[in-house]
């Protein structure tokens, strides 16, 4: 896995990403029949909700990984979501995912600096309010935003041995399915490496995380397995996520029950979605966001989960 600008000696986080990345002896293939049934079964679901959408005067419902988790968690922030500014400290993931995009099919020594400058003259130039803020931020704004950047985009060179283009690397790939219709599902992968070939899964999706884990960052990967499924025929053999600050993966085998546990979830989570289209009264489910909802003080359950971790905390 190296090329002309490979260190020599991998550090022993990047030995053991490279670890993480190999595949098994033995090739992964799963049964093309449990896969056309999955993916029939999932369509005539999705079919299904699709008629009530339409039925309830909607023309497209799009769901993410991060609009499954919301309508999952609580129903009424999902529908009154805070309204969202951009900060430094929000835009640095944006930023330096965009850098890491770069990095990928970068040319010479790639200077992490160079690449978040180059980043963010891009993202200006693209469509999207991020480009507006960014051309528009303070210097203190800029100079914080690159200090994060550069320190994500430092991590992983420090935790990813260089990627060889044998790994088929590509960074911010979408993912949509179906192919038409009123429901669409949504992704964006951080980083994949491999793709399916004659049958064989050796896909591999790894999200890029900053911070701590949390428990929904597993069911979001195994989304995107679903989805690659779906748009393939074939799953990816393994998700990852990859925690920059700790330099560790996390990190699953896919499998028929991962993906069937993926689908039960995104069908849950869209059958609560087009019930809130129809018109029924959204619930309020205490969650750690709560802490942060702009509506906690005129929420009783919020308030009353928020006092007794305060209690708890005590």
């Amino acid at each position: 896995m190296s090329d002309e600008r490979a260190p020599t000696v991998l550090n022993p986080t990047q030995e053991r990403t490279l670890e993480m990345l190999r595949r098994f002896p033995t090739p992964v293939v799963f049964d093309p029949d449990v896969i056309a049934s999955l993916t029939s079964d999932l369509a005539d679901a999705i079919d299904h909700l699709g008629e009530r959408v339409l039925a309830a005067g909607d023309e497209t419902v799009w769901l993410s990984k991060a609009r499954i988790s919301s309508v999952l968690g609580c129903e009424y922030h999902h529908l009154n979501p805070a309204p969202f500014d951009w900060t430094p400290a929000l835009a640095a993931g944006t930023v330096a995912h965009r850098a890491i995009e770069l990095l990928v099919g970068w040319r010479g020594e790639p200077i992490p600096a160079t690449l978040v400058a180059e980043a963010i003259e891009r993202l200006i130039d693209a469509p999207g309010n991020i480009g507006d803020w960014l051309a528009q931020m303070t210097e203190a704004d800029r100079a914080d935003l690159v200090n994060a950047a550069v320190d994500r985009v430092v991590k992983f060179t420090e935790s990813f041995p260089p990627l060889d283009k044998r790994f088929i690397p590509v960074a911010e790939s979408s993912l949509r399915w179906p192919e038409s219709g009123p429901i669409v599902l949504a992704g964006k992968t951080d980083l994949t490496l491999g793709r399916a070939e004659n049958g064989e899964a050796r896909k591999v999706i790894i999200d890029l995380k900053t911070g701590g884990m949390w428990p929904n960052h597993l069911d979001d990967l195994r989304f995107y397995a679903l989805l690659e499924t779906m748009r393939v025929g074939i799953p990816p053999r393994k998700v990852a996520g990859f925690y920059l600050d700790v330099g560790r993966a996390v990190v699953e085998d896919v499998t028929i029950d991962t993906l069937r546990s993926a689908a039960h979830r995104t069908l849950d989570a869209l059958g609560r979605a087009v019930e809130l289209i129809e018109g029924r009264e959204p619930e309020r489910r205490p969650q750690a966001s709560c802490r942060w909802c702009p509506h906690s003080t005129e929420c009783e359950p919020g308030t009353a989960w928020l006092a007794e971790q305060a209690e708890r905390d005590d």
